[in-house]
């Protein structure tokens, strides 16, 4: 067939179809928008969740980096940073004291009163001047205290002796009835403790200075009783003819020697 025709024959195939195409049924075409707005959503959440996660990586790498004050300086100096990176550390906060009576804390006995202890010894409980009348009193009797009775007079914060950041006191004077010598020491100075012979108004005793140190004396009843001196900080040990008084605190010398000369 020539194709002059092939042409005729197939303009008439075209309409045809075309109508034949008014006759037939179609499906409803589906709305698609939602669905593809809905997956280009789904996708960007996902890069961006990536990015995220690697934005997060590269700043705890930074962080461990700066750590290091090699590395520190390096990336400070790439970077033509004028400021130094430094590192601060943080400092604590101290613990407050645990509440309340000194006295308490320290384990020196039963809460008292001057005259409340003076009358429950035999002996005469002695009083510095120089720091008056005591913040806290305190009475240890047998058992577990000593024959004859303990008794402690706690001092808070005085004219140039500051109270204990551990303790709240500034100075302890505790008294009880024995016998005190060199020997009372022997080997039991803590490393580093020094021991210098003093006397106060013809009165021996011992200054001790350094590390926390135990010493033993002989009570009224002919018993050997170690003690731990409290305050684990220099302190001044004066026999007042048969009573042992022991003077605790952040003290010089020359205040503890004053304190032991104000005793009446």
């Amino acid at each position: 067939m020539s194709r002059r025709h092939q042409v005729p024959e197939l303009a008439e195939l075209e309409q045809q179809l075309s109508d034949l195409a008014g006759h037939l049924e179609w499906p409803a075409t589906p709305e698609v928008a939602p669905a593809i707005r809905h997956r280009i959503l789904a996708r960007r959440q996902w890069f961006e969740s990536r990015w995220a996660i690697a934005a997060a990586v590269a700043i705890l790498a930074l962080a461990a980096l700066l750590v290091y004050p090699p590395t520190r300086d390096a990336i400070a100096h790439w970077f033509n940073l004028r400021t130094r990176i430094t590192q601060v550390t943080v400092l604590p906060t101290p613990s407050p004291l645990p509440p309340g009576p000194i006295g308490q804390r320290l384990g020196l006995g039963d809460s008292s009163t001057l005259p409340a202890a003076r009358a429950a010894v035999q002996w005469q409980v002695l009083l510095p001047s120089s720091l008056g009348v005591p913040d806290e009193v305190y009475l240890e009797l047998p058992p577990p205290g000593p024959a004859g009775g303990e008794v402690t007079l706690v001092y808070g914060a005085r004219q140039g002796i500051p109270a204990s950041t551990r303790t709240g006191a500034a100075v302890l004077v505790t008294e009880v009835q024995g016998n005190l010598t060199s020997d009372s020491f022997g080997k039991t100075l803590g490393e580093g403790a020094t021991i210098e012979e003093v006397a106060v108004a013809g009165h021996p005793g011992y200054w001790i200075t350094g590390s926390p140190h135990i010493f033993y004396f002989i009570d009224s009843a002919g018993i050997v009783r170690y003690e731990t001196l409290r305050l684990a900080t220099n302190t001044l040990l004066i026999d007042e003819g048969g009573t042992i008084v022991r003077i605790e605190g952040d003290l010089t010398k020359s205040q503890a020697l004053n304190i032991a000369a104000s005793l009446y």
